[in-house]
C-alpha cells in the first residue's frame, strides 16, 4: 500500500519533473527521493516515470498512479481541515501581492486573519508579479496573490476570485448615458493606462485589442503604475481608464452612477489566484489566507466563474 508520504514523493517529482527541484520541496536528499520512486515503481511492477528524458516524463501507466496519488491527497486535505477548528495554526509565512491588489484587497481580510490567527507571523510585501515569481522559486517567498493563470508549470495556482473589469468615464463622456459598453463603442486613442510590466496593463491592451500606449495628449506618454493616479486623470484630464471592481468601491456615489460602466456578457474580468512553489508547504496557513479572503469578499466579486464572464489573460 502506498503512503501519504509516497504520494507526496510521487506529485512532487510529477510537478516539477526533476529530481532535485522535487527532494528539496519534500525535505529529503535527492539519493533518498530516488530510492522512494523507485520502491514504489517496484512495489506497483510499473515504470511511472521516464528517466530517459529531460524534463522527466510520465508514462501513461503513470498519469493513472499520478492521478490516483493525487486524490488520496487530497481526501487526507479534506481530513485535516476536519481537526479541531481551536488547534493553533502558527508559524511564519511570508506573502507577496501585486500592486493594483494590495490597497483593495488587503484591508478586506487582514484584521480578521489576524484575529483569528494570533500565532501566524505574516510578512506581507507588495511587489510586481515577476518579482513574486522569481521570489518564490527561490523558495524566499512561501506564496503569493497576484492575477493568473500564469502558465508555469513550477507553480502551484489556487484561485480565489474572478473580479470585473469595468469602464470609469470621464464626467463629460459622451458614452455616460449608455448602461454597458462594447470595445468597439470606445475610442482607444483617448485609453489611460499603466505602465508597462503591471498585468493590469497587459490585460487592458488584451481586452481592447491594442498593442500601443495610450496617449490622450499626442505630446505626453504616461507611465505609471497607480490606479488612483488614472483615477484622477480621468477626473481631471478626460478619457476613460478600465478599473478592477475592488478598486472602483471607493469612487463617488453619482460617479459609480453615471461614470463606471459594466462590459457587455461575456464580462471580462480577471482571475485572480494565491500561488506557491512547494505542494503542501505551508498548506495550512495557505488554506486559512483562501477561507480569510472568500469570506470577506464584497458582493460583486465572485469566488467562481460564470458562464457570462470571460478572463483577460495577463
Amino acid at each position: 500500500m502506498i503512503t501519504l508520504d509516497q504520494c507526496k514523493y510521487l506529485l512532487a517529482l510529477a510537478h516539477h519533473r526533476h529530481f532535485g527541484r522535487a527532494a528539496k520541496e519534500v525535505a529529503i536528499a535527492q539519493p533518498s527521493l530516488s530510492i522512494q520512486i523507485q520502491k514504489i515503481e517496484e512495489m506497483l511492477d510499473t515504470i511511472i516515470f521516464d528517466r530517459s528524458k529531460k524534463p522527466i516524463l510520465i508514462t501513461t501507466k503513470g498519469k493513472m498512479i499520478i492521478d490516483h496519488a493525487r486524490k488520496l491527497m487530497s481526501e487526507a486535505e479534506s481530513l485535516m481541515r476536519l481537526k479541531d477548528s481551536t488547534e493553533k495554526i502558527s508559524g511564519r509565512f511570508r506573502l507577496a501581492i501585486i500592486p493594483t491588489l494590495s490597497a483593495y484587497l488587503l484591508p478586506l481580510f487582514l484584521e480578521s486573519f489576524s484575529r483569528k490567527f494570533p500565532d501566524v507571523q505574516l510578512e506581507v510585501n507588495e511587489l510586481q508579479t515577476d518579482q513574486i515569481v522569481k521570489l518564490l522559486k527561490e523558495d524566499r517567498l512561501d506564496a503569493g496573490i497576484l492575477v493568473t493563470p500564469l502558465y508555469d508549470n513550477e507553480l502551484i495556482e489556487r484561485v480565489l476570485f474572478n473580479e470585473p473589469l469595468n469602464v470609469f468615464l470621464s464626467k463629460d463622456h459622451k458614452l455616460k448615458n449608455k448602461k454597458q459598453l462594447k470595445i468597439k463603442d470606445l475610442d482607444l486613442k483617448k485609453l489611460w493606462l499603466m505602465e508597462e510590466g503591471h498585468c493590469l496593463a497587459s490585460q487592458t491592451l488584451n481586452l481592447c485589442k491594442v498593442k500601443k500606449e495610450s496617449s490622450v495628449f499626442g505630446n505626453v506618454q504616461f507611465k505609471g503604475g497607480s490606479i488612483e493616479v488614472l483615477k484622477n486623470l480621468v477626473r481631471k484630464s478626460g478619457g476613460f481608464t478600465v478599473l478592477p471592481f475592488l478598486s472602483s468601491l471607493e469612487l463617488g456615489v453619482k460617479e459609480k452612477k453615471e461614470q463606471l460602466k459594466e462590459f457587455e456578457s461575456p464580462k471580462p474580468v480577471r482571475e485572480v489566484s494565491i500561488i506557491s512553489s512547494r505542494i503542501f508547504y505551508k498548506e495550512e496557513i495557505i488554506l486559512a489566507l483562501q477561507d480569510q479572503i472568500i469570506s470577506n469578499l464584497p458582493k460583486g466579486v465572485k469566488s467562481l466563474k460564470q458562464s457570462d464572464e470571460k478572463v483577460i489573460n495577463i
